[in-house]
């Protein structure tokens, strides 16, 4: 058996596969980011999956995809709790945005591959390789366009009461807006990102809101500003995307692409079942 996994900061989806490629099972757990979780609270959440605890195992081959795996130290992270769990299993640990090459991008086809989710990221496949030019530093310093981007920006607007009036009496409706409660989350509970990402889905809700047009069009604008315009072939190659907020505000992404000369290329909500097809061709 083998397990493929794409590991958001907010959820992970799990495929476990046989010998010949059949699909054994499907499951999810919470986010696995190694940047912003502790091993024990990790550990929890691989144990309180049922399919995961049962088949531990039987696990020969972990393929993990995951938002925070850019680095060395992340990898030995994550290596040193799979070893434990799934003693049986040789772990092969990459940063999530491998996984949104093989989902969109064929072998030997160049793009500019990003993600837009909870977080963000960019990368350019030559078809062979991932090149990065920007260290992706987490959701305090960048993560432009991103889920926990314009959570942020929803609440910091909010506060200093730049939000429309009948617009920000529809946001406290729907969300516990209390300064205690937002403050618990972004500092004493664990995934801050997470929680900011909330708020998006108020965003895209009422996308066809002025200030929500603005405030989308201007997170996209500043995406495309420091990310994709990073890399010289920018205007030449396909631009794909993964992730719930390319995929539910994909017309104005694409507005925002095509505005700059760029190619707009696939949209995947979730990258899991191009991982499975990629997988099923290499076992």
């Amino acid at each position: 058996m083998i397990l493929i996994v794409d590991s958001g900061a907010t959820k992970s989806d799990w495929i476990a596969l046989d010998e010949k490629g059949n699909q054994l099972f499907l499951t999810q757990t919470l986010g696995l980011s190694p940047e912003v979780l502790t091993r024990e609270v990790i550990e929890d959440r691989l144990a309180n999956n049922f399919e995961l605890s049962k088949n531990r195992e039987k696990v020969k081959g972990l393929y993990f995809y995951g938002a925070g795996c850019g680095t060395d130290r992340m990898k030995r992270f994550l290596k040193g709790i799979f070893s434990v769990f799934f003693p049986n299993a040789k772990a092969d640990i990459k940063e999530d945005t491998f996984a949104a090459v093989y989902a969109t991008t064929k072998i030997g086809e160049q793009g500019i591959v990003c993600i837009l989710g909870t977080g963000s990221n960019c990368s350019y496949y030559d078809g062979h390789q991932l090149f990065q030019k920007v260290i992706a530093l987490g959701y305090i310093l960048m993560d432009d366009g991103s889920g926990n981007f314009f959570g942020r920006k929803l609440l910091r607007d909010y506060y200093f009461h730049k939000i429309p009036q009948s617009l920000a009496l529809k946001f406290e409706k729907e969300y516990d807006l209390e300064a205690d409660v937002i403050k618990e989350n972004l500092y004493k509970q664990p995934n801050p990102n997470t929680y900011l990402a909330t708020f998006a889905r108020f965003l895209i809700e009422n996308k066809d809101h002025p200030y929500c047009k603005g405030v989308i069009d201007k997170g996209f604008q500043q995406f495309v500003n420091n990310n994709i315009m990073q890399f010289e072939l920018a205007t030449k190659v396909p631009i794909n995307f993964v992730g719930s907020i390319a995929y539910f505000l994909s017309e104005e992404l694409t507005t925002v692409i095509e505005r700059n000369d760029l190619i707009m290329g696939q949209i995947r909500r979730r990258p899991i079942d191009g991982l499975m097809e990629f997988h099923r061709d290499t076992i």
